[in-house]
């Protein structure tokens, strides 16, 4: 019988919230809380990929390299990547382990360190947005624009800030990889952060690049390439509102990817927070798959009885197939 796979995806401020100073300490709880929501996942009859965000973990390390510039040579932005996937993977992969112990659920968890691909002449390489890293004084971006070639913009009387690009992923490269392991039973935690950008140079080989790859964006071709059925997508609401915020504000349970369509030519999600999250969800489902839950952590459970969260699918017509089949 063929496995059923969900993919969840969740931001870094799962595991280091604004509101905490960053200890290894509260870190390694955040990852277990998060483990303990995962496991219901698993518990609903689902082998799980698991992809994270990295914005708080990699900024932090940007703000070490720039500390001890004077000592130590910093590293690119696709190394600093790597780094956090690694120390990421192995918090959640600990924790993983040992609430699945707790539970007598028999599984192994591997976390897969994860280069992706994108286009070098994707246009975001030509206006480069993203910022990231420590804020600036004045003649410290200016030595470094002259010595590094970067771009740097100024932050509201904050400082100055690198800008990096955010273009969009093409392909997984280690895919068939994860897809054997989650179609084997084991759990996989992989594309952390979007993944670490990689660019096929002239002589067809791979190269790192300083970029931000959305990690929505990757864990829906990473849900596409290894045939998930449930993606699931966390975020900071219970489920997605039609006029958010306002006094007219609608909860929508269910939305079809044409009426998904229709709300973000209406300007109902803002490029800044649910629309890449949307536009993830219609990736999906477009190229087949199955259905996109997008709901808030806390929420997660009730979410996967449909007591909460939004659910995207293809049509109302798949819907109906999707319940008689029992897939929830």
């Amino acid at each position: 019988m063929r496995r059923r796979i969900a993919l969840i995806a969740f931001g870094g401020n799962a595991i280091l919230p604004e509101n905490q100073k960053g200890l290894q300490e509260e870190q390694m709880r955040n990852a277990q809380k998060a483990a303990e929501m995962m496991v219901q996942i698993i518990k609903k009859g689902y082998e799980l990929i698991i992809v994270h965000g990295n914005g708080p973990q990699v900024g932090n390390i940007l703000i070490q390299m720039e500390e001890a510039s004077n000592k130590i040579p910093p590293f690119t932005l696709d190394v600093c990547d790597a780094m956090t996937e690694g120390s990421m993977g192995y918090m959640l992969e600990k924790a993983l382990i040992n609430e699945l112990r707790r539970q007598s659920i028999d599984k192994d968890v591997a976390t897969i360190i994860t280069q992706v691909v994108v286009d070098k002449d994707d246009p975001a390489f030509l206006k480069p947005t993203k910022p990231i890293g420590p804020f600036y004084p004045k003649f410290r971006a200016q030595q470094l624009m002259r010595q590094k070639k970067w771009t740097m913009v100024e932050d509201s009387g904050r400082g100055y800030r690198k800008v990096v690009p955010s273009p969009k992923p093409i392909d997984i490269v280690p895919k068939w990889i994860i897809r054997d392991l989650v179609n084997s039973g084991r759990v996989v935690i992989a594309a952390g952060g979007g993944g670490i950008p990689v660019v096929l140079n002239s002589r067809g080989l791979y190269a790192g690049v300083e970029a931000v790859i959305d990690k929505d964006y990757a864990a829906s071709l990473l849900a596409r390439e290894v045939g998930v059925e449930l993606f699931i997508i966390l975020t900071g609401i219970s489920r997605v509102y039609y006029n958010f915020g306002k006094p007219d504000q609608k909860p929508l349970p269910v939305i079809t990817v044409e009426e998904a369509k229709k709300y973000l030519a209406e300007g109902q999600f803002p490029a800044g927070s649910m629309g890449p999250k949307i536009k993830a969800a219609i990736e999906y489902i477009e190229a087949g798959g199955k259905e996109v839950l997008i709901t808030s952590a806390n929420h997660l459970k009730a979410a996967l009885i449909n007591r909460s969260g939004t659910r995207i699918i293809a049509s109302p017509e798949k819907n109906a197939q999707i319940q008689i089949g029992g897939q929830l």
